[in-house]
């Protein structure tokens, strides 16, 4: 895939997220409880978890307008995807009454991760350490 394609692939796949983490991660807490939420009835945790997830949304769709200028977001979607992914995979493998999980948010993030790495490489690799250095 030529650059050119992946840029373009990788705008869609911002916008996809965007509009899934802002619209659509807390009706399907309530259309898939088993899958995508941990607790049954009202939580305030879920509520916190949609919020972060909702200000992460808007700022992938704001990130789709030059993907080059929002690496280190396009980073952190993907580190933190698989870092919440991951323990919840260990989560719902220790606790049966959370296997849905397995089937439902678990491997949504990991795909987000693994779609926004496969587009934007340089994301996984961004050189954190020196541009850090500049500003400490």
């Amino acid at each position: 895939m030529g650059a050119a394609s992946r840029m373009k692939y990788l705008r869609v796949s911002l916008v996809v997220f965007g509009i899934i983490f802002l619209f659509a991660v807390y009706p399907l807490t309530v259309l898939w409880p088993s899958g995508w939420a941990w607790h049954h009835g009202r939580s305030e945790y879920l509520e916190m978890i949609i919020a972060i997830y909702a200000t992460l949304g808007v700022f992938l769709l704001l990130a789709a307008r030059d993907p080059q200028q929002h690496i280190s977001l396009i980073a952190f979607t993907i580190w933190s995807s698989i870092v919440h992914g991951g323990v919840m995979a260990i989560q719902a493998m220790g606790n049966p009454e959370h296997m849905a999980h397995l089937a439902g948010d678990v491997p949504a993030l990991f795909i987000v991760a693994a779609v926004l790495g496969w587009l934007c490489p340089q994301a996984l690799k961004a050189p954190f350490g020196r541009r850090l250095s500049k500003w400490v």
